[in-house]
């Protein structure tokens, strides 16, 4: 006899359902939202009363982590420092033309 097929032993080891969809789970998402709402009800003005200072907080960080994209300053790893050479002489005007 083939146990796989018998329904007794399948409803026996099936597999639990997860963390978050269990009975505990989903009361801990209740009391999360609850804690949420209370806090954010509560200590709303603690939190506006900081913002100027996190806005300004997040400028220099904002700096130092956004800078790695371009190489940073003054550490160029390019080997021709003009790559348009016609660039570097300066523009003769004719006469007679305004400039």
């Amino acid at each position: 006899m083939n146990r796989t097929h018998d329904p007794e032993y399948a409803t026996e080891h099936s597999d639990p359902p997860p963390f978050w969809s269990s009975r505990y789970g989903i009361g801990l998402l209740v009391l999360g939202a609850i804690a949420a709402y209370f806090l954010m009800t509560e200590h709303l003005a603690h939190v506006v009363g900081a913002l100027p200072l996190l806005i300004l907080l997040a400028c220099p960080l904002m700096h130092v982590f956004m800078h790695h994209g371009h190489g940073g300053h003054g550490h160029s790893h390019h080997e021709d420092k003009n790559p348009n050479p016609d660039m570097s002489k300066p523009v003769e005007s004719k006469p007679g033309s305004p400039s």
